[in-house]
């Protein structure tokens, strides 16, 4: 006698393996387009939609006020070819609208990041339970899933192999985020894994002076990994252990492969003044002439920054802008536009980790987010080798990924 025959058989059109936002906006809207199928959501942990809570301080980064499907996918280092398809039908402007239907009204912060009104993560996923509830999505959570198999024989079907019961379900939808167990399962199902490396994370820098400026925020700084293309900008905040902030988060996300090679062993240079031209710096020798330097910050560069960089470079503070030499003058643009850090080692930002990663995108059909290598499996969120950088995006891509895969498998069981 087989494991499956002496396990109970619970039978769903549809079950979703992962109750995070990819997995819940898959289900809501499969069953808003197809309310008479039954859907399950099967989740591992005694929480679901874990990640959401934390996101944003507590206050769920939703979307990006980004518009336009093809600027939108340029904040994705992995997937932006494959993600302008699915934008167009289901992009930023969807999800505002999407939510406002449904009871949840975003706004927009200064930098686009999109909040509820609430600033409450507990909105999102109130709103996500209810509709869960109203529509008999049945949320099983503590269920951990061991293997599936796919059933060619006869009626197409899927098997959900757990501790305790096995599913039976007509189409299978895998949202279960960075989980190295899953991507060995799909492994030995043939899937191409792309190796995982973190994303988003911070720089640092041990024992270097600068980190006594912790707390100081630069505006807006441009960062560049040494020996490669990544060039990043925004603002840059200085920490007790180095260097973190937009500008450096989205170095992290589009250089985690190659910073991972190097074993986060590296060289950075920062512009700490990337608008202001070095002749410009130059000419301050004349239009700054009598006031001293190391006093007279400027460039939008904070008053102790500024002390910081023009005292390693001039022995006499008290020098004036006029009575500096060329080779100090020389020192001093290079330390506003080209200051070097060695950095050694990384941080995680906050809770919110991502992974760079996971099932190979060859495998997946973007029109419906549907698998190559099995008919009636569906993949999306943090799964697959998509990821974006901090502000918004990475939820965007599970909205994105669960409403085109929720709608397939709705529309797939009306036949």
């Amino acid at each position: 006698m087989t494991e499956n025959h002496l396990q109970a058989v619970k039978y769903f059109d549809v079950v979703i393996v992962g109750g995070g936002a990819a997995g819940f906006f898959a289900a809501i809207n499969a069953k808003i387009y197809n309310p008479d199928i039954t859907v399950a959501i099967l989740e591992q942990s005694k929480e679901v939609l874990n990640k959401v809570r934390i996101s944003g301080g507590g206050r769920c980064n939703v979307t990006h006020a980004c518009f336009s499907p093809r600027i939108l996918t340029e904040f994705y280092p992995r997937g932006n070819k494959q993600l302008l398809g699915p934008f167009h039908i289901f992009g930023a402007t969807e999800t505002v609208e999407w939510f406002s239907k449904h009871g949840v009204t975003l706004y927009t912060e200064e930098d686009g990041c999109m909040f509820p009104v609430t600033n409450d993560s507990g909105t999102i996923i109130h709103c996500f339970l209810n509709l869960a509830k109203k529509f008999y999505i049945e949320v099983i959570k503590q269920c951990k899933v061991k293997n599936f198999k796919f059933d060619t024989v006869g009626h197409q079907k899927f098997e959900i192999i757990t501790d305790s019961i096995v599913y039976s379900s007509k189409l299978l939808m895998f949202a279960t985020g960075s989980s190295p167990f899953v991507w060995n399962m799909f492994e030995k199902h043939g899937y191409k894994i792309v190796p995982p490396v973190p994303s988003l994370f911070t720089f640092n820098l041990p024992g270097h002076p600068i980190c006594a400026l912790m707390g100081l925020v630069v505006k807006n700084a441009r960062v560049q990994i040494q020996n490669s293309k990544v060039l990043t900008d925004g603002p840059l905040l200085i920490t007790h252990w180095g260097l973190s902030g937009p500008a450096v988060l989205k170095a992290s996300a589009w250089g985690a492969t190659l910073l991972a090679e190097r074993n986060y062993d590296f060289t950075i240079s920062v512009d700490w003044a990337p608008d202001v031209l070095p002749a410009v710096i130059s000419g301050s020798r004349s239009a700054f002439a009598k006031k001293k330097v190391v006093a007279n910050h400027q460039f939008g560069i904070p008053s102790r920054l500024w002390q910081f960089l023009i005292s390693q470079v001039l022995v006499d503070t008290q020098k004036n802008w006029a009575s500096l030499s060329k080779t100090e003058m020389s020192l001093i643009v290079k330390q506003l536009k080209d200051f070097t850090f060695h950095v050694k080692g990384k941080s995680t930002f906050k809770e919110e980790f991502v992974t760079a990663g996971g099932i190979s995108l060859e495998h997946i059909n973007f029109k419906t987010f549907e698998s190559r290598l099995h008919k009636g499996l569906f993949l999306a969120g943090e799964a697959i080798n998509i990821d974006a950088v901090t502000g918004g995006f990475n939820f965007q891509a599970a909205w994105t990924g669960g409403y085109l895969a929720g709608a397939e498998m709705s529309k797939r069981l009306m036949i």
